[in-house]
C-alpha cells in the first residue's frame, strides 16, 4: 500500500515526541506488512471513521494525546495530519 504524507503531516512528524514517532512507524510498518484492512482490527489504534466536516476521513490513536488523521483515495492512503488533542473543560 502506498502511503502519502501531506505537507502539514510532514511538518508535524518533525515536531512530535520520539515515542509518538515510534508509534507512527509501528503503524506504518503494520500497514506495509498486513495491509490496512487487517491493521484496522488492532484495538490499540482505535481506528475509526470521523463524522461531520471530516466525513470520509479516519482517525488512529497514536496515544491518549495524539491522533493521526488519514483518508483512502484510489488505493492510496494519505496521512492528512497528526493532531495533539487535549481534554476540554466542561
Amino acid at each position: 500500500m502506498q502511503i502519502l504524507l501531506s505537507r502539514a503531516a510532514k511538518k508535524q512528524l518533525d515536531r512530535i515526541p520520539d515515542h509518538i514517532f515510534r508509534k507512527y512507524l509501528y503503524w506504518y510498518d503494520l500497514l506495509q506488512s498486513i495491509g490496512l484492512k487487517e491493521a484496522r482490527k488492532y484495538k490499540g489504534f482505535h481506528d475509526e471513521p470521523l463524522k461531520g466536516t471530516r466525513r470520509g476521513q479516519r482517525s488512529v490513536r497514536l496515544s491518549k494525546g495524539y491522533r493521526l488523521i488519514y483518508q483512502e483515495k484510489d488505493r492510496k492512503l494519505e496521512v492528512i495530519e497528526i493532531l495533539e488533542v487535549h481534554k476540554h473543560e466542561y
